[in-house]
C-alpha cells in the first residue's frame, strides 16, 4: 500500500461502465485502501459516452488521473479505449490495456462528427501499450445474459489490481447473494471467464 493506483473505465452509456467503477471502489475500500472516484465525464445516458476515473491507495487527494498516469485502462468499446489511451502510463512498466472488442458508433459518428476508426484496437496496441482485447459481448451471450459484460470487465483485469482477484469477485457476489441469489452464481463465472479472457 505505498503507491496509487489508476485505473480509467470508459465506454457507452448503458454498458455498466459506473456499476464496474463502484465495484471496483468497493473492492479496494475493503483492503483498507482511501478512494477517490469520478462521477460521469461526458452524456451517461444509453448510447453517450461515458468515463469514470478510479484512484485508491493510502491517501488519495484527488479523484482524476492525469493523461499518462492510467495504470488500467478498462475499455468497454473499442473506439473508446482508443480515445482514451494517452490517459495509459508510457514506458516499459507502463499502462495495461483491457478492451472489449465490442464496436458501438456514438451520436458523434452518427451525426456525421467523427469517423469511426478502422482498427482502435491496433491502434491503441499500435502505441506500445499491452493490450488484451476479447469479445466480452459473446461471453456473456454464452451465459445467457449480456448484463454480464461489466462483470467479465471486472474479472479481466482482476490479475492487474494490488489485492487478491477474489476480494472483487466477493464484492461482485455478494452484491446479488441478499437480492437476486440466482444470479450470484452466474456472475461468479462471468468474472472467473473474464479472468481468462485477460490473460489472453
Amino acid at each position: 500500500m505505498n503507491q496509487t493506483s489508476n485505473i480509467l473505465v470508459v465506454g457507452i452509456g448503458g454498458q455498466g461502465v459506473m456499476t464496474a467503477s463502484e465495484i471496483l471502489s468497493e473492492a479496494a475500500i475493503t483492503q483498507g485502501y482511501e478512494v477517490k472516484k469520478t462521477e460521469v465525464a461526458g452524456m451517461s445516458q444509453r448510447g453517450g459516452v461515458v468515463s469514470s476515473h478510479v484512484r485508491f491507495g493510502p491517501r488519495v487527494l484527488s479523484p482524476e488521473i492525469a493523461p499518462g498516469e492510467a495504470d488500467i485502462l478498462v475499455g468497454f468499446e473499442a473506439a473508446e479505449a482508443m480515445r482514451w489511451s494517452h490517459y495509459l502510463r508510457p514506458g516499459k512498466a507502463g499502462g495495461v490495456a483491457m478492451i472489449n472488442r465490442l464496436k458501438l458508433a456514438p451520436p458523434i459518428v452518427s451525426l456525421g462528427l467523427f469517423d469511426y476508426p478502422v482498427d482502435p484496437v491496433a491502434a491503441v496496441r499500435g502505441q506500445g501499450f499491452e493490450v488484451h482485447d476479447f469479445d466480452a459481448g459473446e461471453i456473456a451471450r454464452e451465459l445467457g445474459d449480456l448484463r454480464l459484460v461489466n462483470t467479465i470487465m471486472l474479472g479481466a483485469i482482476s490479475d492487474n489490481l494490488p489485492f487478491p482477484a477474489d476480494t472483487l469477485k466477493e464484492c461482485i457476489v455478494t452484491r446479488f447473494r441478499a437480492r437476486k441469489p440466482a444470479l450470484a452464481e452466474l456472475n461468479a463465472q462471468a468474472f472467473d471467464l473474464g479472468k481468462t479472457a485477460g490473460k489472453k
